[in-house]
């Protein structure tokens, strides 16, 4: 993995590379799951500008390969913004940062996520490797890897605890953009879930009509 940016070495940018390769997902939950973890990470870390959450975008890891792109990802310890432009791809060797964490979402179509997928992010250093099947009957729907001596070892429990990012993972019952089902969301240290920005909205419209104040009269 080709992290050492040396300008000598003339290296493409994020904006010389394709920042897309144009695959549509296969279902939808790949692009709304991923987003409620970016919504609610979005309020929890609100005064914090050192992360960064990338949905369906591509993360170049050597300038001879093409991306990958996972669902998700989480970075911690990068800018969360760059510039105005925001990002169009995750560079590593501009970057510097490996992904902390990176979701897959299984859909009818498999794409290697419980074999060579698992095993290229164990080589890319990512701490944690979460799959999501929201199809599966028998096994579990959420599994939670972390890295230990290069291997990925399952992590017990759920809401599966992440200590380096002081967070759990789990899923429950939920309704995000007007569809109930299950969702993956984070939780505390105490197992209470952390809500989306629809949710604390109409949690706060309960509060200011239960003070007898009109919501829409503010």
């Amino acid at each position: 993995m080709l992290l050492n940016y040396n300008p000598r070495h003339c290296l493409p940018s994020a904006e010389d590379l394709p920042d897309s390769d144009d695959t549509p997902v296969d279902n939808e939950l790949q692009d709304l799951i991923p987003h409620v973890l970016k919504d609610i990470l979005a309020l929890i870390w609100e005064e914090r500008m050192d992360w960064y959450f990338g949905v369906d975008m591509g993360i170049y890891y050597d300038p001879y390969q093409p991306a990958i792109v996972p669902d998700g990802f989480l970075s911690v310890g990068v800018p969360r913004i760059i510039d105005s432009d925001l990002r169009l791809s995750y560079v590593l060797w501009e970057e510097q940062k490996v992904p902390t964490l990176v979701l897959e979402v299984v859909s009818h179509k498999r794409r290697k996520e419980y074999t060579q997928k698992k095993d290229f992010y164990a080589q890319m250093g990512v701490l944690y490797y979460v799959i999501y099947n929201p199809f599966r009957k028998r096994k579990p729907r959420l599994e939670v890897y972390q890295l230990n001596n290069r291997e990925y070892e399952l992590l017990q429990g759920e809401p599966v605890w992440l200590a380096e990012l002081n967070l759990g993972i789990g899923r429950e019952i939920g309704v995000y953009q007007g569809v109930e089902r299950e969702w993956l969301y984070w939780y505390d240290q105490d197992g209470k879930r952390y809500l989306t920005s629809q949710e604390k909205a109409k949690k706060l419209e309960e509060k200011l009509r239960s003070l007898g104040v009109d919501p829409n009269e503010l």
